[in-house]
């Protein structure tokens, strides 16, 4: 069958193939990108919904606005004031199924086939995909334990001139990154110095442990006059109250939401409004602080024992920053001891000792380390947190 040819940039997921593997009995998985189920609050959403449907039946079941369901903006523009953003009216955002139709959004309204684009070296992998699939070349700006290198970025910036830079500045998929805030105002400063957009996706920064991140990059476009006008910022639900709801949103120059909201327009017609108003309803009833002190003490704990676990068990074979948040912890194996040093063959003989994770190799667009790879502790109680990292060992 004659496909198109853009399809001829991407290949199948890296994650999706290792999943058919995790089917058999006894895996301890650390592969999945996921928050736990366990922790959603079931309770919370069933209210909003019968809320939704007593207040709003009409809203919640009818056709919508392709820029999104009016109570869900207002509230989501309370949301984000509520964490140091100000100047954002629920007509600066439009609402996306899912931040990842907010990058598939990006692709379509901003990339021509050729056109340069920059990301993090690693970064998520449907980014890696999703850009791919428009055509965009892709530069790597390597990544620390402080997050991106912005100097090496300013020098890409200055060679490449790409259409845009996208980045995940706190607790990065799959790096757990969280950039400074020296950093965070050098992005927005060089954003204006050479005129280029810059993408903030920021999926995990409400998943902190202990002190809050540095704000946002849109948070701190107010200190850097002509910042905002120059940053596009995705946010979503997914990651704090339920993947399932599929709620995003997108904050970007009215002329660039305009032209997402077309093309939107044309894949969905809209994010489902029973969902939206859902989320609206939730937001409005302030269950959130509640819902996301509980999974921020879970996760934190969950994190410590993985990364205790992994300096007991595996000792100078593998190293890592420990992670300020998010759902991950990104390892690089460093070969001591004659230990195996690369990600793909540990990860094959770690199947066979019941235990799954990530290699990283699939998450750089280019010049990938192999000996790097991508553990989440998210959804694994303590106890298999232990034997899991145990597991990891033995295939080591």
């Amino acid at each position: 069958m004659p496909f198109a040819t853009r399809l001829d940039n991407v290949e199948t997921s890296a994650i999706r193939e290792l999943f058919k593997l995790l089917g058999r009995p006894g895996i301890i998985s650390f592969a999945g990108g996921f928050p736990d189920s366990a922790l959603f609050d079931v309770e919370g959403i069933r209210e909003a919904v019968n809320t939704a449907l007593t207040e709003e039946p009409g809203a919640a079941l009818q056709y919508g606005a392709t820029e999104g369901h009016q109570p869900l903006r207002e509230q989501l523009a309370s949301f984000m004031a509520a964490k140091g953003v100000s100047g954002v009216a629920a007509s600066d955002l439009i609402v996306t199924t899912g931040s990842q139709q907010g990058l598939d959004l990006l692709g379509k309204t901003l990339i021509s086939p050729g056109d340069k684009v920059i990301v993090e070296g690693p970064t998520f992998l449907a980014t890696i995909q999703c850009f791919r699939l428009y055509g965009a070349e892709l530069i790597t700006v390597p990544v620390d334990g402080e997050g991106t290198k912005t100097d090496a970025l300013e020098q890409l910036i200055a060679e490449h001139k790409p259409k845009f830079v996208y980045l995940i500045p706190t607790f990065g998929n799959p790096s757990g990154a969280l950039m400074t805030l020296e950093r965070r105002k050098a992005v927005l400063q060089m954003a204006v110095k050479h005129n280029t957009l810059i993408v903030e996706d920021d999926p995990y920064g409400d998943l902190y442990f202990g002190a809050a991140p540095p704000p946002s990059l849109l948070a701190l476009s107010a200190e850097v006059p002509g910042s905002r006008e120059l940053l596009v910022h995705c946010g979503s639900l997914s990651k704090v109250l339920s993947p399932g709801l599929r709620v995003g949103w997108m904050v970007g120059p009215a002329e660039l939401l305009a032209k997402a909201t077309m093309c939107k327009q044309f894949s969905d017609a809209h994010t489902s409004t029973f969902a939206q108003a859902t989320a609206a309803q939730y937001l409005k009833a302030g269950r959130m602080p509640a819902t996301l002190a509980r999974v921020r003490e879970v996760y934190a704990e969950r994190a410590t024992a993985m990364g205790n676990a992994l300096k007991r068990e595996l000792g100078d074979a593998i190293e890592f920053v420990q992670p300020q948040g998010g759902l991950f912890i990104w390892a690089r194996l460093t070969g001591a001891g004659g230990k195996v040093a690369d990600g793909a063959e540990l990860a094959k003989r770690a199947i066979d000792k019941g235990v799954a994770f990530v290699p990283g190799a699939p998450f750089y667009a280019r010049n990938p380390d192999a000996a790097t790879l991508r553990l989440s502790f998210a959804t694994v109680g303590l106890e298999k947190i232990e034997e899991g990292v145990g597991r990891l060992a033995q295939a080591l």
